[in-house]
């Protein structure tokens, strides 16, 4: 049977034509997943260009291979209804999926159930450019992680502007098909309709300009209608081939043709829900076999599940764009009122037949997307919210719910979205609150926000327009996102009075975490003291939502608390994993590694770095893959991989001056001063550190001199800069009296000790949450005590010291240290970092092994399959020499703790 495509008959055999490479990449793509080497591809190309039939080919190749079978075929009636089409894939597997979920914790769930199969598993997926976002979303995050698993994914699209936006963001392999070279459309023609005359033959040909389907199609109509079939040739090829189609339903009967669109119309397959909904139609009951005509006609098959399949998806979209608007309508409401028992798809079927605005139908969609919301729902709840902004009366409700979607397609980490969002809202309809809102949306969460002191100021002044227009709770939420960018904007100090004003003028309860987030950031000096105290009543709370945790956690690092910043972090980490909200746990592993690395623990802050810069380019932040580049980056250079890290802060140096950020420049400094002092090079660490501390320097940035201060300190006692430590210690003492920030603090004190030599006050201080610096102190008192010839008092400090920086893989200190030992006639034998073997994503399984997860759990933790995780152990024992998960928390637990 010629399906439309690149087929032709032969002996009863289903013969492509003109497809043998692209029929061996398929080919290998299925062995591979036989293997155990999952892998995806994206089959693409203008409508009839052989997608399907190639598709065909896979599903009749991994047949032969005893693969289980799963297919669909994107529906552009389902397109606005979340999960509609993973929901088609997998009912032979499971119910409809839950939508509790985001679509990147679905995706690890789905791996989950597919790795449950004896079988290895091919995905066959038609029409993929209708699928609806969130299923979209799902499998193409589904197809970045099948690494290990026995899945392969055949995915075929029809070109267009939007499938080359969302292929440009889900990073997919792609196989593009091409029309067929004149030898193989001359052959394909011949096998199909032999019997016509050269003149027809030829005209054909030039009309399908080598489209397989259009070779077919145009062919059966020239046989059938002789040369007028092919007129208009302006036309464009699939219109032409769609009116082909057209003139097939025109010959059916009346009752097939208005079934037919019905099938068309509806986000489902089933016959009987197709026939209950004709009969609503029609005004009277309709037998099954008002589709037999169509069926005959090879337009549409009925599979033994009564399940309506078209033939072709461009006869779906002729049916569509042929048909009346009121009979589209028409056929909608009755689909609505024979899915009553089904709500959600009910309401996507009204939502389509209501012929203009309709505002209390629109507050339905918001109450659902509201509902969806507060069940971490979010594709759910865009969707709805955006239905309901495109049925609003009122303009300015419309622009309402716009910002609204606007908010949760950021917190999905869906950028394609919210900036095709912002671009559909019409400012001019919004009320003064809203388009303060929507002025930092544009600005802010859309990427690149213009932090300059006057862009700043009008944040502060819309920010205190919601607030006099009554929308407070509004208010408060800008002002939490704005925040961040103020403090690394480093404003000047009229500014930053802006922003306090307007904080106080919300009047937020002294117990509503959001003040503590934003006078910490915006003022981590005058507001530190008491922020601090505030964030250490707040650590111990369990009803804090995972976003005050993760505004906490930001907050926390800007006074220089970094493992009060790590805690929340952490803590809110675990519930953005389980909810699969990965466009904001991007950020708060972005805090919690930027601890981790401030307080010198490479071995937690790489790994968390890592998978930061891995969720930030799966949800397109890029400001934040620079932000994990930089902390992988100081951590590189604690651990002695001073090359990686120096060539990190280069990369980071060009786009944050290309982006005008300057003060940003400060963190580029501190990796390359970092860097300077594991290599010996004291004194060109003093001077990379010193340009942080000089107003004169564009990398001058006032508040980050609290979370760096130690390290510069550091330099300026092995480079000899004691006069200019003296100095920046004088400077610096008012401002940690005024903070309290922990890091200043610790770096007062460690350089007050190396200073005076009286270091019994320093080492009386309480670090235990502080290893680095703890042992800074005790290798610079060791190293003081053994100049100064006390020998046997230097050895207790020293052996400390090089056990805790070998406990951080901070090498180049440890290294110091025991080579301050050996000075004393002492030895200490370097250990042997297994850990530093593996990759930082290596190493994050197998410590979430060594406590005792098992592989589901860790897959659901790092977004893997269980299958992924497996083979990633498998690749860990033999580079660390063990042979069981016993041994390898054996392993784990010894490197920690040497």
């Amino acid at each position: 049977m010629i399906d439309g495509v690149a087929s032709g008959t032969m002996k009863g055999m289903s013969v492509i034509v003109g497809r043998d490479d692209q029929i061996g990449v398929v080919e290998a793509l299925l062995d591979d997943a036989c293997a155990g080497r999952g892998a995806a591809l994206v089959v693409r190309g203008e409508a009839g260009i052989g997608k399907s039939t190639l598709l065909d080919h896979a599903v009749r190749a991994g047949r032969d291979r005893a693969m289980r079978l799963l297919t669909v075929t994107g529906v552009q009636a389902e397109v606005q209804i979340p999960y509609a089409g993973l929901d088609h894939l997998l009912r032979p597997l499971r119910p409809a999926p839950s939508d509790t979920g985001s679509p990147y914790r679905l995706a690890i769930e789905v791996l989950g159930i597919l790795g449950e199969s004896e079988a290895p598993v091919l995905l066959a997926i038609e029409d993929a450019h209708w699928l609806d976002a969130a299923s979209w979303e799902t499998l193409a995050f589904l197809c970045r992680r099948v690494e290990a698993d026995r899945v392969a994914l055949v995915i075929a699209v029809r070109d267009g502007e939007d499938i080359d936006r969302r292929l440009a963001a889900a990073g997919l392999p792609e196989l593009r098909l091409e029309p067929l070279g004149p030898d193989d459309a001359e052959t394909l023609l011949d096998r199909t309709v032999p019997r016509l005359t050269r003149a027809l033959r030829a005209r054909v040909l030039d009309e399908a300009a080598g489209n397989p389907l259009g070779i077919v199609e145009l062919g059966a109509a020239a046989v059938r209608s002789g040369g007028s079939a092919l007129l208009p040739s302006s036309l464009p090829l699939s219109t032409r081939v769609e009116r082909t189609f057209g003139g097939l339903v025109a010959d059916l009967p009346p009752l097939t043709r208005t079934v037919m669109l019905i099938a068309a119309l509806d986000d489902g397959g089933d016959l009987d829900e197709i026939l209950a909904a004709a009969a609503l139609v029609t005004g009277a009951e309709v037998p099954p076999d008002a589709i037999q005509p169509a069926v005959t006609a090879r337009l549409v098959l009925v599979d033994e599940r009564y399940e309506v399949r078209f033939r072709h998806p461009l006869l779906r979209s002729a049916m569509r764009q042929q048909a009346a608007a009121g009979d589209r309508r028409r056929v909608h409401a009755a689909l609505a009122d024979v899915l009553a028992h089904d709500r959600q798809r009910r309401l996507w079927h009204r939502a389509s037949a209501e012929p203009g605005p309709n505002e209390s139908l629109a507050a339905e969609l918001t109450e659902v997307a509201v509902r969806a919301a507060q069940r971490q729902a979010v594709a759910t709840a865009l969707a709805a919210v955006g239905r309901a902004a495109q049925l609003s009366g009122d303009r300015a409700e419309r622009g309402r719910r716009q910002l609204w979607a606007c908010d949760l397609a950021f917190e999905q980490g869906d950028a394609l979205t919210l900036r095709r969002l912002i671009g559909e809202i019409d400012e001019t309809a919004l009320h003064p609150a809203d388009r303060a809102r929507l002025t930092w949306i544009r600005d802010g969460l859309a990427g690149g926000a213009r932090t300059g002191p006057d862009r700043l100021l009008t944040y502060a002044d819309h920010i205190d327009t919601m607030r006099r227009e009554g929308q407070r709770d509004l208010a408060v939420k800008a002002m939490t996102e704005v925040c961040m960018g103020v403090y690394y904007a480093s404003p000047p100090r009229a500014v930053r009075d802006r922003f306090v004003e307007v904080t106080l003028a919300l009047d937020l309860d002294a117990d509503d975490p959001a003040r503590t987030v934003i006078l910490s950031q915006v003022a981590p000096v005058e507001h530190g003291a008491v922020g601090l105290d505030r964030l250490r009543r707040f650590a111990p709370r369990m009803d804090l939502a995972p976003v005050q945790r993760v505004n906490l956690g930001f907050a926390a690092f800007a006074v220089g608390a970094f493992d009060l910043a790590r805690l929340f972090a952490l803590s809110s980490a675990a519930d953005l994993r389980a909810q699969g909200r990965i466009g904001t746990l991007t950020q708060t592993l972005a805090t919690a590694a930027s601890a981790a690395a401030a307080l010198g623990d490479t071995l937690a802050a790489l790994p968390l770095a890592a998978e930061c810069m891995a969720l930030a380019e799966e949800t397109r932040q890029p400001m934040w893959v620079l932000g994990g580049s930089l902390v992988a980056g100081l951590a590189e250079a604690r651990r002695g991989d001073v090359a990686a890290a120096r060539r990190r802060a280069d990369d980071a140096e060009r786009a944050i001056v290309a982006a005008r950020r300057f003060p940003m420049l400060a963190l580029v400094q501190r990796v390359r001063g970092v860097a300077a002092l594991a290599d010996g090079q004291a004194e060109d660490a003093f001077h990379q550190l010193s340009r942080v501390f000089d107003p004169a320097d564009r990398a001058w940035f006032p508040d980050y001199r609290l979370l760096m201060f130690g390290d510069l300190a550091e330099s300026a006692v092995r480079g000899g800069f004691l006069d200019e430590l003296r100095s920046l210690v004088a400077d610096l003492e008012p401002v940690a009296a005024q903070s309290r920030s922990p890091a200043l603090l610790v770096g007062l004190a460690y350089a007050r000790a190396a200073l005076t030599g009286d270091y019994g006050a320093a080492l009386a201080d309480d670090l235990a949450e502080w290893p680095f610096d703890r042992a800074r102190l005790r290798l610079t008192y060791g190293a003081w005590l053994r100049r100064s010839h006390r020998i046997t008092d230097s050895r207790p400090p020293l052996r400390a010291a090089a056990a805790a920086f070998d406990a951080v893989g901070a090498t180049p200190w440890a290294d110091r240290a025991r080579a301050e030992l050996r000075a004393t006639g002492e030895t200490r034998r370097k250990p042997i970092d297994a850990m530093a073997a593996l990759t930082p994503q290596e190493q994050q399984i197998a410590r979430l092994a060594a406590e005792g997860l098992s592989n589901r759990e860790i897959g659901e933790r790092l977004f893997l399959s269980p299958r992924t995780v497996s083979t990633h152990l498998y690749r860990i024992y033999p580079k660390i020499h063990v042979s069981s998960r016993t041994e390898l928390a054996h392993v784990i637990t010894s490197s920690d703790v040497t």
